[in-house]
């Protein structure tokens, strides 16, 4: 039925998808969240009635695209040649041994940031990244994207220059928006990486994390420059390095998070 009366709903808006679209995206069956509540799974315990929402993984492209859009890293330039992020140094040397091989070029600028969808794509180099959250190779067609969960994926999130990069503008924006006391900072920066309101044990964990992270750059100042030098963006000079460092492991902590790269 429900079928039935979107189809109608299309024909009579004279066939018009972005509306479509619009409609089933504003919905509160599509906006509702994955949790369940016990009297209508025993009603509807398979979800054919829709009565809660799915669960699921971002894919590739929304993972690196969330983490930039909530630092405000991300460029939404629509159009243009494809651009060259963050990528392992020497990764397209490594399959071919031509004198003409087509060499990465890397530059400073905004194509680090624009959007996944842009990205230059070596047919027998995937971007690396992506590669390892699931996106499918272009040499077949691909009808359903895998959805896995493995070791590799947090190391991505822990040591991609993209990610850390963007924790630390993240961490630099909660400090500088007026926002005052470690602890709003933090919750405030739970909000935007994981789309809701931390719990107290929560908050309390994220407290005890920043100060075991502010007592190890206190006593290495040095190691705390070398953490905020990751990246292309300058880190900011109206912040005390030490703390900012200490944030910034912290948000960066909560971005690889399953929180924050799962829709519920």
């Amino acid at each position: 039925e429900l079928l039935d009366w979107l189809a109608v709903s299309f024909i009579e808006s004279g066939w018009d998808i972005k509306k479509l679209h619009k409609l089933i995206l504003m919905s509160s069956t599509f906006r509702q969240s994955s949790k369940h509540q016990p009297e209508l799974l025993a009603m509807d315990p398979e979800n054919k009635l829709l009565a809660r929402g799915p669960s699921f993984r971002m894919s590739a492209e929304m993972i690196r695209d969330n983490a930039l859009s909530i630092s405000g890293l991300l460029v939404n330039t629509v159009g243009g040649p494809s651009v060259y992020p963050y990528q392992p140094e020497g990764l397209w040397d490594e399959i071919s041994n031509k004198v003409w091989r087509y060499k990465y070029l890397q530059e400073p600028g905004e194509g680090l940031y624009r959007r996944s969808l842009y990205t230059i794509w070596k047919r027998s180099s995937p971007p690396p990244s992506m590669l390892i959250f699931d996106v499918p190779g272009r040499d077949v067609c691909t009808v359903q994207r895998a959805n896995t969960s493995t070791p590799l994926q947090a190391l991505v999130l822990l040591n991609d220059p993209q990610y850390l990069e963007a924790a630390r503008v993240l961490a630099e924006k909660v400090m500088t928006n007026g926002t005052t006391g470690t602890e709003d900072q933090l919750q405030q920066a739970f909000r935007m990486a994981t789309g809701r309101v931390p719990q107290p044990e929560e908050v309390g964990l994220l407290l005890e994390f920043y100060q075991e992270e502010l007592d190890r750059f206190s006593i290495d100042p040095v190691s705390a420059r070398q953490y905020l030098a990751n990246g292309e963006t300058a880190p900011s000079e109206k912040l005390e390095p030490i703390q900012l460092a200490a944030m910034a492991t912290v948000v960066h902590g909560i971005i690889n998070t399953n929180e924050s790269y799962t829709l519920r």
